[in-house]
């Protein structure tokens, strides 16, 4: 549900992954993306490659994106990305519903069961997260 300014957003990310490191350095940030209002679902269907997002679908001015960057600082720092913004009602609209969909239907909420996790996955999550901030420190990039 919306908070304060009634703004929602929904995050759908990976339940399947192909890269450990990846997958557990983005787990700690789960805790402060919940907290804020932000609901989190987990794809479980299969691997979940795509990287796209909709604003205010249904408002005066929707857009979307839909590209290669996963907004993270290995895939803005380390990679080449490029995204594409797609400023149209129709567009927007409907990649909307197809999320939506995919949401409702394929895919689990993380908040009961991130909080439910048990000690060891904490460590495991921690420990990459600490893993890939240190690879970023050493490498010189910072964010």
């Amino acid at each position: 549900m919306p908070r304060g300014g009634g703004v929602r957003v929904r995050l759908l990310v990976q339940g399947r992954y192909e890269y450990f490191m990846q997958y557990h350095a983005a787990r700690p940030v789960y805790g402060i993306l919940l907290a804020a209002g932000v609901e989190i679902y987990q794809y479980d269907a299969s691997f979940l490659h795509a990287k796209v997002a909709v604003v205010d679908a249904h408002h005066e001015r929707p857009w979307a994106t839909v590209g290669s960057s996963n907004l993270d600082p290995l895939s803005l720092l380390l990679a080449r990305e490029a995204n594409v913004v797609v400023a149209d009602r129709v567009f927007a609209q409907g990649l909307h519903l197809r999320l939506s969909d995919v949401i409702a239907t394929q895919s689990t909420p993380v908040a009961e069961s991130f909080k439910h996790r048990y000690w060891h996955q904490r460590w495991r999550d921690r420990m990459a997260f600490g893993l890939m901030r240190l690879a970023l420190f050493i490498t010189g990039h910072r964010y």
